[in-house]
């Protein structure tokens, strides 16, 4: 027998993704769910009349997961059809209940209802761990809230900011994800009972003519599968737009995560802040002294791979002909469980780097020092014109100090000497008891302290509070 290690396995189920969500995904979730979605159809059928026994029902009920999966194998090699196959599989193990599986359905009915049900709960998988995600890192900017640091435009030191301020930036983001997953969870409908290409003229047959009894049988079937409401209107699929909108959103997630985790990368190199590094952890095979951001650059790595993931469902929902063509079928099968197992694994690692952030304020205060002179600048020429001193002659006589001082840092590699010239230049001497106090890191950084309080209070927490329970306490990374 051939060893399982020679087989190709997805690195996403074999590495990153949760158990959970492979679950989720797996084959047994699929195909109990289709034979859960023959007992509601089975069900359904009865209550509305027709000829169903109590013990056709029951046989149905006792063997949901009872499933041989072998059986199944040769039975779809055999019928080329994978919905026949499962259809015979099942009535194997029901042989009471075989002649009313399937009854007056499509496989569409299985299929894409299947699909829903599995992407309904992928969403609710990964909402709570995105919110668990958002609380972490929220803790960390309110611990940070008035730890001044450098901002920077095009890379470029700017103006000082707050670690807090900065982290609030990323949370921003996260939560319009998770916004965005919340809503289209909430506005995902169930296909129903349908029939072949939604005119549902099978289900209308068995009941004679009766569409109140149709129209009852879609309601019924779609309260037991746990939706809210289902399609009125639909081709033998589900609009495959709804792909594209779940995966949009789980793109657009990995987008933010791709920002966030780029910029810990950078701030890392900076030795301003670090990933979480365990004891035994080796960053390089050939420099023992280094500490790669491996668990921001995975999350980098696999953002990438799920932006990438849209493009794939936009292509289908473009080219389904009329009222449903086979080429959306091999596809989405890799797409939709891929994109959930991308996202799920981003979101477990993603966790673990928030919850063990850590920051190095003597670093960032050096670097801070390093450009606050020039920051400081228009503080200065306030303070001596206030001694009476002309706007327009102190920022002459700075400018010319501080591209003497820039000249030196950049091409003799010296610290910033600007202060220093500043003190020995006699201009300002009227201004030198307040020098201290034109150069505190506090006073430049604006209103981001409450800036953090107020977008966490008023934003954050409102949203991810329905959550707490579930929250994630620790995750630890296998790999």
């Amino acid at each position: 027998m051939a060893s399982s290690h020679a087989e190709y396995k997805t690195p996403l189920a074999s590495r990153y993704a949760s158990q959970e969500m492979k679950e989720n995904f797996g084959d047994l979730k699929k195909f109990s769910t289709w034979r859960r979605l023959w007992l509601y159809l089975a069900k359904a059928e009865k209550a509305l009349g027709l000829e169903i026994t109590d013990a056709q029902i029951e046989e149905l009920e006792n063997n949901l997961e009872n499933i041989d999966f072998k059986m199944a194998a040769v039975e779809e090699k055999k019928f080329r059809h994978d919905v026949m196959a499962h259809v015979h599989t099942f009535g194997a193990v029901c042989p009471k209940a075989a002649s009313i599986i399937h009854l007056g359905a499509t496989s569409c009915y299985v299929g894409d209802n299947t699909d829903l049900i599995v992407l309904r709960d992928g969403l609710k998988i990964l909402i709570p761990k995105l919110a668990s995600c958002l609380d972490q890192l929220c803790k960390f900017a309110l611990e940070n809230k008035a730890l001044p640091c450098l901002s920077y435009t095009h890379l470029q030191a700017a103006q000082v900011s707050t670690v807090g301020k900065r982290a609030c930036i990323w949370a921003q983001d996260l939560l319009m994800d998770l916004k965005n997953l919340e809503r289209v969870l909430d506005e995902l409908r169930f296909r129903g009972v349908k029939g072949t290409t939604g005119t549902q003229a099978s289900f209308l047959t068995l009941f004679e003519g009766d569409a109140s009894k149709v129209e009852e049988l879609d309601s019924l079937v779609t309260e037991m599968a746990g939706f809210k409401s289902h399609f009125i209107i639909c081709g033998q699929t589900y609009p495959r737009k709804v792909d594209t909108e779940i995966v949009s959103v789980l793109s657009s997630f990995g987008a933010s995560v791709h920002k966030i985790c780029t910029d810990i990368r950078l701030l890392a190199s900076f030795k301003e802040l670090e990933e979480p590094f365990e004891a035994d952890q080796i960053g390089s095979s050939a420099m023992p002294y280094k500490r790669n951001p491996m668990r921001s650059e995975r999350c980098c790595s696999l953002a990438r791979l799920l932006i990438s993931m849209v493009q794939n469902p936009l292509q289908t929902a473009s080219v389904q002909w009329m009222e449903r063509t086979l080429d959306d079928s091999a596809n989405r099968r890799v797409v939709l469980a891929e994109s959930f197992l991308a996202a799920d694994a981003i979101i477990n690692t993603l966790q673990n780097v928030f919850e063990g952030l850590v920051v190095y304020p003597k670093v960032i205060e050096r670097r801070l020092n390093d450009e606050l002179p020039f920051m400081a600048s228009e503080n200065i020429i306030m303070a001596v014109v206030k001694a009476g001193g002309n706007r327009q002659e102190c920022h002459e006589k700075i400018r010319s100090l501080a591209i003497q001082s820039a000249s030196l840092m950049k091409h003799e590699g010296l610290p910033c000497d600007l202060l220093d010239r500043i003190r020995a230049d006699a201009y300002f001497a009227c201004i030198l008891d307040k020098l201290a106090s034109c150069l505190e890191p506090s006073t430049f950084v604006g209103t981001s302290v409450s800036q953090v309080e107020r977008f966490i209070t008023t934003e954050v927490t409102p949203v991810i509070v329905k959550y707490e329970a579930s929250f994630t306490k620790s995750v630890a990374l296998e790999i």
